[in-house]
This record gives structure tokens, C-alpha cells and sequence, in this order.
């Protein structure tokens, strides 16, 4: 059985170092010692998002309080050699967790929460934050889980047209739309980041996929079906991986 992975904040947490003792996070802390009842002595691996596993082992346990020495550093190389930014726009229910957690464990480097015209889900100020940080989370355990180390951020809600009046950079921009007349094998092989644009339940309205389009975005199809807001930016992925990724080696 492989050692647990736990994520330090690099803002909230000790530094990761040689020697270092580190004290794990409440949540982390709670893990360790009531769902996988580790001890003292027993192995662990954390990291902080800079590419590197830090394996120690558990020095201190009381009270909720864990500590773990640092013995050694592993720089981790399992990158996904495309840089896939996600746009998603926001879903309901758990949909977006189940969205962010797996577009995670298939190596998207970033994700943008986007409100579009069909976003049942309307965030903004408070609220907005406390649910980036709740997909921040996400993330981070989709990390730990996946054995990446490095760790996607979550840009704060945004509405689509104030996204695209951003101009995001990359140098390959797709939409996804059951309509489209191209599909992924017909793109050339990009060089540089791609960005992901996806809809909302109901996908995105013929206005939006036209307007990501004046600012360079390829609509392109996905077979014959129309897939859900959950399903279909995984299909995305993983097909973009299986042609230009690592899903081959």
C-alpha cells in the first residue's frame, strides 16, 4: 500500500524541508489519525504544489496535534506534457466537485469557474470565495489522491463575457458544442497551453459559443451525442490527452 499523501498549504503550514518537523493540518491531522490510524512511526508524503514529495514519518501525535519529520525530498515528474486550462461553466448540485475532481486526476493545469446564461448557480461576493475555496479543497485532495505535486489553482467566478474581455491566453482556445463541425483530431497539435471552454447544463447558448469564437475559440464537437456538463469536459480531456497528452506512453 502505497504511504499517505497530505497537502500543506504553503500560506497556512510549516516549511517543507530536510529535517523539517511539520505539523499537519486539523483536517489532515484528523485523517491520519482517526480514518487511516496511522501512529507514530508510521510513513507519510507531503508536498506543497512545488513538484516535490517529502517523505517523513510521524513524529508526534496528541490531542489532535500531529507532526511529521522530513527524511527526504523526491522531485515528482508525471506532468501532463499539455497545459489544459479549464473554463467551466458553474453547474449545480455536486456536479462541479465531481468536474473539478476528476479534471484534476487528468492533468488540468488550471481552473476558471465561469457563470454563463445557463448557470443555474449564481455566485458573487462571500459566497462566491467560500465556494472557490470549497473547490480549492477539492483540488487539493484530488491532488493528494492522484499523486500529483503540483496544484491547479481556482480562479474566483467570473462571468463569460467579462472572461473573454479578458482576452485568456493560449495558444489553442476550444468550445465545446454538439453542433460543431470539427472535431479534435482535426486541430493541429498545439505547442503552448489550451484552453477548455464548456457549458453549463444546457450547454452554452448559440450567443456565447459565437462570441468565444471572435475571440479565437475553435467550437469543436465530440461524436454524435450530447454529453452532460459533467461528462463532457472529461471526454474533452481525456481525448486531448489520448492524442497530444501522456494517456499513450
Amino acid at each position: 500500500m502505497a504511504n499517505p499523501r497530505f497537502y500543506c498549504d504553503p500560506k497556512n503550514s510549516d516549511k517543507l524541508a530536510l529535517g523539517a518537523q511539520v505539523k499537519l493540518s486539523d483536517n489532515a491531522a484528523m485523517h491520519a489519525t482517526r480514518a487511516l490510524r496511522l501512529d507514530i512511526g508510521d510513513l507519510v508524503i507531503l508536498f506543497n504544489g512545488d513538484g516535490n514529495d517529502y517523505h517523513g514519518e510521524l513524529s508526534f501525535i496528541k490531542k489532535g496535534e500531529v507532526i511529521a519529520k522530513i527524511n527526504s525530498i523526491k522531485v515528482i515528474v508525471n506532468e501532463s506534457p499539455i497545459k489544459v486550462i479549464l473554463a467551466q461553466a458553474i453547474s449545480s448540485g455536486d456536479r462541479m466537485d465531481f468536474t473539478i475532481q476528476k479534471a484534476v486526476e487528468m492533468g488540468v493545469t488550471e481552473i476558471q469557474p465561469i457563470a454563463s446564461q445557463r448557470s443555474v448557480v449564481k455566485l458573487s461576493g462571500e459566497r462566491a470565495e467560500k465556494r472557490r475555496e470549497h473547490w480549492q479543497n477539492v483540488v487539493n485532495s484530488a491532488c493528494e489522491q492522484s499523486g500529483r505535486a503540483f496544484v491547479p489553482k481556482v480562479a474566483m467566478p467570473i462571468s463569460l463575457s467579462d472572461w473573454l474581455a479578458s482576452k485568456p491566453e493560449a495558444e489553442t482556445k476550444v468550445t465545446l458544442a454538439p453542433t460543431a463541425e470539427v472535431s479534435f483530431k482535426e486541430l493541429p497539435t498545439p505547442t503552448g497551453n489550451v484552453c477548455l471552454l464548456v457549458g453549463a447544463e444546457g450547454g452554452l447558448t448559440e450567443n456565447e459559443i459565437a462570441l468565444a469564437a471572435s475571440q479565437g475559440f475553435t467550437p469543436v464537437r465530440l461524436g454524435k451525442r450530447i454529453l452532460r456538463t459533467e461528462t463532457a469536459p472529461l471526454a474533452a480531456i481525456a481525448t486531448m490527452q489520448t492524442i497530444w497528452g501522456d494517456f499513450c506512453v
